[in-house]
């Protein structure tokens, strides 16, 4: 697939799971799916299990950026969980194989006050 076609999937899914549309997980990522993230299961079902019940399931996901380069799609966006307008940075790494999600991996950063980020976070 293209560096396109790999951003539209990714993004795609993104649309639909900020949508809460957890259901479209179960298509497009690889049943074999690995998870780079601290605490966080590996595994297609397990995954899809554990991200519906983590904040980011009843967050608002405002994406800033995406970047594709070649299996790779990356995601800035902020995540901001209900009672929570500060809310968190969020960075997504995705690697895909074959038009599925095989690997994830994220960084994620409290957004602090403005004093403390003149020129923002986004």
């Amino acid at each position: 697939m293209s560096d396109h076609d790999n951003k539209d999937l990714v993004l795609n899914a993104f649309k639909r799971f900020a949508a809460g549309d957890r259901d479209r997980l179960r298509t497009l990522l690889r049943e074999d799916f690995v998870e780079h993230s601290p605490g966080n299961p590996s595994g297609r079902d397990a995954w899809i299990e554990f991200i519906g019940t983590a904040p980011v399931a009843g967050a608002r996901l405002d994406l800033k950026r995406a970047v594709a380069e070649g299996d790779h799609v990356v995601l800035h966006y902020h995540l901001i969980p209900p009672g929570d307008e500060r809310g968190v940075a969020v960075v997504d790494i995705w690697r895909l194989v074959d038009g599925q999600i095989a690997e994830h991996w994220d960084v994620v950063q409290p957004v602090p006050g403005p004093a403390a980020i003149p020129h923002g976070m986004f």
